[in-house]
This record gives structure tokens, sequence and C-alpha cells, in this order.
């Protein structure tokens, strides 16, 4: 059943960080799709260029971006119409760095929030406050301010993007809640798995850059040769489906075509397959619970293929049992772990720390925070979650 058939009209969507990777395809989706959906809003941090594209192809009343002037974005739109060979083109412009969030509580039927990092936190408020359907590719905005996001959201409201937790989402279909035994998150390990961790020392930033299956950006494909990532997921599919920490696996699967599976109590177990790519995961999140057909090609069943699964190596990659810690911690905790991991990653890159010493100032930052009063803190606000956060991002620079 397609989107289409539950409505004579197009859904109104808003696509918040429309130039990143999960900005971009879901623009590709719609491209596909023009009679399911109507863009009514983009949103973008600094690239101008591909954000006047955008907006001078898909026409939203609003256009918004965080890190240039309404002059500039103006003359971007003018030039990309110009370009494009297209008629006067005179959208409202939002400007600065609240400029995702006041489009984020704009009238449409979903957001997709595509902005990576800490920073997505108050946009997601900001959907949630206007009721409208938030589609999540943004796991950060969740973990820091879970207790202030779950707060937020109606039942439902949330549908997760990320491709294990749209696996988890599609496979609890098959299953009440109480028949739910456990969840199993799929990894795939990075680009440095099998390694101990001496031979770890010597990775350079273009090689943690270098995902098996993926392509993204920066922070992401970083958090993914250190399984930063993986703790991350651990922590949002707590929240996302209220499952404790102790029935969330996670498994090393390095092909990445089991998204992720649900064991259920009676022995059995529902996995979600398809190649390794983030357009089933976006669309779904646009049309939640139906689908669109042919959005990507499904696994070739005919062909002779092998896939592996195998245990995580938590001596080496010890980001997952320390997110599981700061998980069960609550309150501001993960919105340290969170902000000092953002700092050490750009510390990586920049040659100022080794690769294994993001995860240990992490670490580092984490025990120190114990002694802070924000620790204690259990019935947040958001000035809380920001107080934490820049206390972290603080405590994290003064090491690197």
């Amino acid at each position: 059943m397609s989107a289409a058939s539950t409505s004579s009209r197009p859904r109104r969507v808003i696509l918040l960080g429309s130039t990143g990777s999960i900005g971009t395809q879901a623009v590709d989706v719609v491209r596909r799709n023009p009679d399911l959906f109507e863009v009514v809003g983009l949103s973008a941090g600094h690239n101008l260029d591909l954000l006047a594209r955008q907006a001078v192809e898909l026409r939203p009343t609003v256009v918004a971006v965080a890190q240039a002037s309404e002059d500039e974005l103006t003359r971007a739109i003018g030039h990309a119409a110009d370009e494009a060979g297209s008629a006067t083109y005179e959208p409202e412009l939002l400007t600065g760095p609240q400029a995702s969030s006041t489009l984020a509580a704009r009238p449409a039927d979903v957001v997709l929030n595509g902005i990576t990092g800490a920073i997505a936190l108050e946009p997601t408020l900001a959907v949630l406050g206007a009721g409208t359907t938030l589609a999540l590719a943004n796991k950060e905005s969740l973990i820091i301010g879970g207790p202030l996001v779950k707060a937020a959201a109606a039942p439902g409201q949330i549908v997760p993007v990320d491709s294990e937790h749209s696996a988890i989402a599609q496979c609890l279909r098959g299953g009440s809640e109480g028949e739910v035994r456990r969840l199993v998150i799929t990894a795939s390990g990075g680009p440095f798995r099998g390694r101990s961790r001496a031979e770890l020392e010597g990775v350079t930033p273009e090689q943690a850059l270098t995902h098996p299956n993926f392509s993204m950006g920066r922070v992401i494909t970083t958090n993914s040769a250190t399984l930063v990532n993986k703790g991350l997921e651990v922590i949002e599919a707590h929240l996302l489906f209220d499952i404790p920490f102790e029935r969330i696996d996670v498994v090393v699967h390095p092909q990445q075509m089991v998204h992720s599976m649900v064991e259920f109590v009676d022995g059995s177990t529902i996995a979600q397959a398809g190649p390794p790519r983030m357009l089933v995961p976006i669309a779904l999140g646009m049309t939640w619970p139906e689908r669109i057909p042919d959005v990507d090609v499904p696994v070739d069943w005919t062909q002779a293929q092998s896939w592996e699964f195998e245990p995580l190596d938590d001596a080496v990659f010890p980001a997952v049992a320390l997110a599981r810690r700061v998980g069960q911690a609550g309150g501001t905790w993960p919105a340290v772990y969170n902000a000092a991991n953002e700092v050490c990653v750009d510390a990586f890159h920049a040659g100022r720390i080794g690769f294994p010493a993001i995860v240990d100032t992490v670490a580092d930052v984490v025990d120190a925070y114990a002694a802070e009063p924000g620790s204690k803190l259990t019935d947040l606000t958001l000035d809380d979650v920001l107080a934490a956060d820049e206390w972290a991002r603080g405590a994290a620079g003064a090491r690197t």
C-alpha cells in the first residue's frame, strides 16, 4: 500500500539538514515520488549552493540556513534559479542559529530531522511541541535529551530513521510488546574490525573515514570506526522501545545486510534484511507505517552469498560498554558522553590525539563528571542538558 492511498493530497514534508547524507537521500526519495510528497521547508547549516539548488527544484515555502545571512541566501537562490532557467522564486527565508528550530515548528505532516550532532535537540523539541510526526535520523537529540524528548512526544509521534532502529520497528510489527525477549542491533565492526588495540595506535583520520559499507559525514563515520555510534544506538533503542539495557545486544555483522533483529519469547527471531543503504528507512520515516514501492533494490536471493555474525570485542572497542554505563545512569550522563565524543573526534582529525584516545578521553570525562552537581539530576530541563553538554565540551577540550 502506498502513502497516497490514505490521502488525496501529498504529505507536507520539512527536511532539516537537507544538504547532508540523510537529507540528500530524502530529496532523492521525494524527487522519485512527486505525487506523494510536497516539501514545504528546507534547512541546512552552511552549504548554500546545494541548499539553493534544492530549493529551486522543490519550491518550498520556507528555506532556512544557520550559518549565512539573508542576503547571502537570497543571492544563492537567485543564482541557482538563473542556472536552472527557472522562474522567479522568493520563499520566506530564516537565518541564524535558531533557523532550523523555527522552521521545525511550522505546519507539516512530517519533519525529517537529519541534522548531525547535539545541535538538533532544540529542533526535535520544536517538532514534538508542534504535534508533527518526527522522522528522527538524528540520534543525538533523543540520547542527550532523553527524558525531555520522551515527555514531549505523543505515542507514535517519533518514527526512527536510523537503519537499525527502523529495522527493529519493522520487526516489532510481528509480535506484541510482551512477546519481545531482546533486541539485537547489528554493527559492521567498522574498518578496523579484528585489529588489536595496539594496531589501532597508528590509525590515521583518512583510514577512519573509510567505512566498509556506507558513505556518511565525518563525525558519524568516525563514530562507526570507534563503535561510539553503536553505543549511541544502544541508548537510542532503550529510549525508543522501552527495553532494558540488559535485553539489548550488539552483534558484529560485517555485510550489514541484516539491519537488526528482534528475538521473541518463543525462541523465534525476526530480522529485517536489505542492502546496506538508507533509502528504505528514510522513505519509511516519511510515510510510516506504509511503504513506497521500489524505493530500493531488494536482496537477490537467487545468488549465492554468505553472511557472518560474531561477538563484539569490548576490550578493543569499549565504546558500547561505556554507553551502557551512561545510559543506565540516565539524566545528563548521555549528554556528557555525546558532547565529549564530538570534541574528541574533532581533536583526532586535527591531529591532537590518536584514534584510541577518542574513547579513552570520553571515559575520562565521564569519570570526572561524577563529581559534578549536574550528574545527580533526574528531573531535567533543557538548560540542564545544555549545561552538561557545555561542561563536557570544556572537560574534553582540556584533555585534548
